[in-house]
Order: C-alpha cells, then structure tokens, then sequence
C-alpha cells in the first residue's frame, strides 16, 4: 500500500468520523467515531432512569421532604390547641389536729377531705376561653357538731373570658396562620426541588454526553497524530520532506496525547459527579455511566415577556417566598393589637349543692338535727340544676405604662415582614433574569447550531483541500494534521451547541415549574 494512499484513508476515516451534515444529529456519527463510542466502557443509563434514581436518592430531595413534614406537624399541633380538653383532679387529704376550743367538736380533731375536679376546657379561634367544670369536696370528721359526716359539698361552674382588644382571631390564630403559611412554602420548596434535582440530573447528563464526545474526537485526533507521526517519518528517511517536519508531528502527537488524558480525566470526573448527584455509582467493574440518550434539536421558543411571567406566576420558590412573608404579616397584624391596654371581659355562671349524712348534734340540753341530707349525687344534682345558683361578670384592664414592650414587638415583626417582602422581590428579579437568560440561549440556540454545523463543512471542505495539497507536496503533514484538528474542534462545538440549548430548556422548565412548554 503507498504511502499517499495511507494518508488518504486516515484522513477518510477522520473526515467521515467527523462528518455532521445539516439535519444530522452528533447521536449518529459516522464509522470511526461511532467505533470509538461503542468501545467505551462503563453502564448505560437512560436519562428517565437517572432522574428517578436521584428523587429516590438526593439528599436535597429527602430534606426538604423533612422540611415539609416538620411544617405539617408543627401546623398540626398549632391547630391542636384549639381542641377542648378534658381534666380530672383528684386530691385526698387526711389531717389530725389539737384543738383547744369546745366548739372544735373533740380534743384532737380528726379529719379526711377528697376534693375533685372535673371538666372541659376550649380556647376558640376567636380568643374566647371557655371552661366547664364541676368540683366536690367528701368530708369526714370525728367533729361531734358535724350535722352531716360525711359531708358532700359540689360546685358546678361555666366561666367565660373574652379578650375585647386582642385582634381576636387575628390574635387568637397567629401561630395557626403562620404554621399553616411555613407548611405552604415548605411544600412548594419540596415540590421546587424535586424539579430542580430533576434538572439538575438532566443537565448533567448531556455535560456527561458531551464530555463522551469530546472524548472520542480526541481519541481519534490523537490516533491520527500517531499515524502521521508514522508518515512523516517514513517520508524523512527518504528524503522528501525535512526533520524538522519530524519535529513538528511529534510536538503535535505529544501536545494531542496530553489533551486526550485531560479529556479522559473529565469524562471520568463528569461521571463521578453524575453518580454523585443520582446517588448510585456504575455496576460492579465499571467505573463510569454512559449515556444513552441525545439531546434534542428542536425546542418550542415563545416570547421572552411570555416566559417570565410565566415563571413569575408558576414558580414555586417564589410562591414559597410569597408564603414566608404572609406568615410574618400573621404575627405582625397581631402585634398590633397586642400592643394596646389588654381588656378583658370575664364572666361565670355556676351552682351549689350541699347533702350528707345527717348526724344528731346534742348541745347541752338540746339534740339538734339538720334538714339536709342525701348522698353525693343529691349534692351533684343541686349544682347542675342549679338549684343554688351564682354569677358573676367583670372587666379586667391591664395598660403597661409607656407600652414599649408591645410597640417595640410590633416595630420588630413589620420589619421582619419588610424583610421577606424585599427577599421575594430579589428572587423575583434573579427569576426574570434566569428566565430572559435561558430564553436568549434558546432563541440563539437554531442559528448556534447553523453556524456550527456550516463550521463542521468548512472544515471538511478545508480537510479535502489540504489532503490535495499534500498529495501534491503543497502542504506539510503538520499543517494537515492540524486542518485535522480543527475539524475536531468544530464538531465539539457544534456537540456543545446542541447540549446547551438542551440545558437551556431544562432551566426554562425549572424556573417556570414545569410549565414550559405551554400545553395546547
């Protein structure tokens, strides 16, 4: 085989290894560099498969699935303090005590008390307090002028207390309103997320697509380099062509070699990072993922004022922050009636019963005996029908003099809301700026991807060209390697085009929520 004809099939195979006709995607190379691809070792991965390992396996994922469930529980017990409950005390005193009076009833007075509580108590959502109960008290007594023993006495009560300048359920629901708002927005942040791992899985996945391409390119420059290495040296020893040229196709193999470690080391990297992210590292005796899918080239383009209200209306990051700030609102609009004279209007309506065991008191001459008798539900039933009834009403005012204890909570919470208010508007702006960023990449994407595939044809063209003059004796094999090399580099930019148009509309749909693109 001569030696021109060696020249002509290598550059052939680089010609054909690089070869993207418009309408060609970089997911069917031609022979050489298709070989190259298919040799690389390590597990296939289809892009659905590595974002569902990465909702699976994020850790940001799972924190901000914590995030969420803490919010709920914390709305969950703020609500619960709205439920009624139920107590019960029960308390047993027994006492002996000296007495030195004759109307004590005996020297040492001996005594056992049961004393009972039992009710239901309610805070409702608009402030009032509500408290039910009915309380009893059994004595026993070795008391000679006890008229009953043991005695029964019962007390049934309903009491009311209603604040009049507390912003009632304003002030009452704050901390419900406010765990229910840090419930929303951590919701939203775990829905947001689980978009942005998706992205960010998805992105990564064409970096990695990209980098097996560079990777491939470099390999096939690299093997080329060694073959005019070859030629240039076999032309030397026969005198065509000087040593110098010799030089120069080993600088250039030597300078190519380096370039293919490097880009070995990033595809490698780029992999190490990908598992990193899904949370899954390749199978047993592989050291790399390889991706399976390609990006597409063609993607739905809509105005950019379109988009960004879009984003600003649908992102979920931002609703989260819109719910951060209604919640500080909650507990500065109720600081604000905190902050005056506390009034309260209290009121009970209760009951009396009194029964026991009816004992004969003798006082001198005289044998004494009580009307009142019956066993502990007389005395029950007395106090629920309120056969002894009682009531009362009132008016409790408390004003803190100078009221800078309130005021100064309320200036504190309205900043605090000031605060959020400006953090939401910042992202909001961070948001139309990513949006009208990715939006221009898109709208750039077509004509990149035309510009790089013209690229890709004039440094054919420039190949074939060059392979003539060579032949001719035009054209040293330095020169021609280095034609080679800027084909190489054409291709990988027209690869790195069509992946940043496809992350580009990864980021769109991210910061619109998923809503891009617009379903008809």
């Amino acid at each position: 085989m001569s030696r021109n004809l060696i020249i002509q099939l290598a550059f052939a195979a680089l010609i054909g290894a690089a070869h993207v006709t418009v309408g060609q995607t970089p997911a069917n190379p031609d022979s050489a560099l298709q070989n190259i691809l298919d040799k690389l070792e390590g597990t296939t991965l289809p892009l659905r498969d590595a974002v569902q390992h990465a909702l699976q396996n994020a850790t940001s994922v799972r924190t901000a699935e914590a995030a969420y469930l803490a919010a709920s529980g914390s709305r969950r017990r703020e609500a619960g303090s709205f439920d009624p409950t139920l107590f019960f005390n029960l308390n047993y005193l027994d006492q002996k005590q000296p007495t030195a009076s004759f109307f004590s009833g005996a020297s040492i007075l001996s005594t056992t008390q049961t004393i009972s509580s039992a009710g239901l108590r309610y805070e409702l959502p608009i402030g009032t307090n509500i408290e039910a109960s009915l309380n009893s008290v059994r004595l026993n007594t070795n008391s000679s002028f006890a008229f009953l023993n043991p005695q029964y006495t019962t007390f049934g009560n309903l009491s009311l207390r209603q604040p009049l300048l507390g912003g009632l359920h304003v002030s009452a629901r704050k901390e419900l309103t406010k765990a229910e708002q840090e419930m929303d927005a951590a919701k939203a942040r775990y829905d947001q997320e689980v978009l942005a791992i998706s992205t960010a899985v998805e992105q990564s996945y064409w970096d990695l697509y990209a980098a097996e391409r560079d990777y491939a390119v470099q390999k096939l420059i690299t093997d080329r380099a060694q073959a005019f290495l070859k030629e240039t040296e076999t032309r030397a020893k026969t005198g065509l062509i000087g040593p110098n040229q010799v030089a120069n196709a080993k600088t250039f193999l030597a300078e190519q070699g380096i370039l293919f470690l490097d880009r070995e080391e990033q595809l490698d990297r780029l992999s190490d990072q990908f598992a990193s992210l899904i949370g899954r590292r390749p199978d047993v005796g592989r050291h790399r993922f390889i991706t399976v899918d390609s990006p597409p080239d063609e993607f739905p383009l809509e105005e950019a004022g379109v988009l960004v209200d879009r984003a600003i209306q649908n992102n979920l990051q931002l609703q989260a922050d819109k719910a951060d700030v209604e919640a500080k609102r909650a507990l500065s609009r109720a600081a604000f009636w905190e902050a005056l004279p506390s009034i309260n209007l209290v009121g009970s309506l209760g009951g009396n019963g009194l029964s026991g065991t009816a004992q004969d008191v003798i006082f001198g001459s005289d044998t004494l005996r009580t009307t009142v008798g019956g066993g502990f539900g007389d005395a029950v039933r007395h106090a629920v029908k309120r056969d002894f009834p009682s009531w009362s009403v009132g008016i409790e005012v408390s004003i803190p003099i100078g009221l800078r204890s309130g005021l100064g909570e309320q200036d504190r919470l309205e900043a605090e809301v000031v605060i959020a208010e400006q953090h939401q508007i910042q992202q909001a702006r961070i948001v139309e700026e990513q949006v009208r960023e990715s939006h221009r990449e898109l709208f750039n994407g077509k004509r990149r991807l035309t510009a790089a595939r013209e690229g890709v044809d004039a440094a054919q063209e420039q190949v074939r060209i060059g392979l003539i003059e060579f032949q001719n004796g035009r054209s040293t094999a330095f020169e021609l390697v280095r034609l080679g090399a800027d084909f190489a580099v054409a291709q990988q930019r027209y690869t790195q085009a069509l992946v940043r148009s496809a992350k580009a509309a990864a980021a769109l749909r991210q910061l619109t929520s998923g809503t891009y693109p617009a379903s008809h």
